[in-house]
């Protein structure tokens, strides 16, 4: 690599935490993400909007580096690193933690066995009475079966699962979906208190005027391509972009 190569390099790592530079994924043959790119600072919240279909989960899982979908143009930096290269498991140790939509409690273990499974990898993070403090729910229900809690209980473990790792970055996929409004509402003061904390995090949610109010900043996504970016604010004050992207 030339000095100017290098130079250039540098600049794009230390651009943002987070800096998502015209990725293009695809599922198979399908074309899901269609040049995306984004920054964000460390310790910011995004909210990554936009409707059905429209990319979301495919972008989160692209900077999470699952094997679907494929990253087959552009890179992403995070930390200093590219990692456009990375497979899961190096971005998991990187410090990026997925939160998916499925939740994927192990069944068979108990909550505090999953915890602990998460614990087994490099990267210790949050210990188990940190933990509990957080998630009293969970405290309560340490010795039981995780796939037998309730999906708003099931949502806080895969919350705490990721935390239990060194996480530097935090991606929640529909963190509020199926769940009743007042246990959304207990989702919410976790959220709250995760960014409190100064964790990087991005929220794809349906729900996207609670995102939008717990982001700094948010993107919307149309047929995998970027329709907006900016604060989260502009988003809420204007009805005639929220009322086109996001059907609210």
């Amino acid at each position: 690599m030339s000095d100017h190569e290098t130079s250039d390099a540098q600049q794009d790592a230390d651009s943002g935490f987070l800096r998502v530079n015209d990725i293009h994924a695809y599922y198979g043959e399908s074309y899901i993400v269609q040049g995306v790119s984004f920054e964000l600072g460390k310790g910011e919240i995004l909210a990554l909007l936009g409707r059905n279909g429209a990319g979301k989960t495919s972008t989160l899982r692209t900077i999470a580096r699952t094997d679907d979908p494929s990253l087959q143009q552009g890179n992403i930096w995070f930390d200093g690193q590219r990692i456009g290269n990375f497979r899961a498991h190096e971005a998991a140790l990187a410090g990026i933690q997925l939160v998916p939509e499925d939740r994927r409690i192990i069944s068979g273990l108990t909550v505090e066995e999953n915890l602990q499974l998460a614990q087994v990898a490099p990267g210790l993070g949050w210990e188990l009475e940190r933990i509990y403090g957080h998630f009293p729910r969970l405290a309560e229900r340490r010795t039981q079966d995780g796939i037998t809690l309730s999906g708003g209980e099931q949502q806080m473990l895969a919350i705490a699962r990721a935390l239990a790792r060194d996480v530097k970055l935090l991606l929640l996929d529909e963190p509020y979906e199926g769940l009743a409004p007042v246990i959304v509402q207990e989702i919410e003061k976790i959220l709250i208190e995760i960014k409190e904390l100064g964790i990087t995090t991005i929220i794809v949610e349906q729900n996207a005027v609670a995102a939008l109010k717990l982001a700094d900043r948010a993107v919307i996504l149309d047929t995998g391509l970027v329709a907006f970016q900016g604060t989260a604010q502009e988003v809420l004050d204007n009805e005639k972009l929220r009322h086109e992207y996001l059907a609210i």
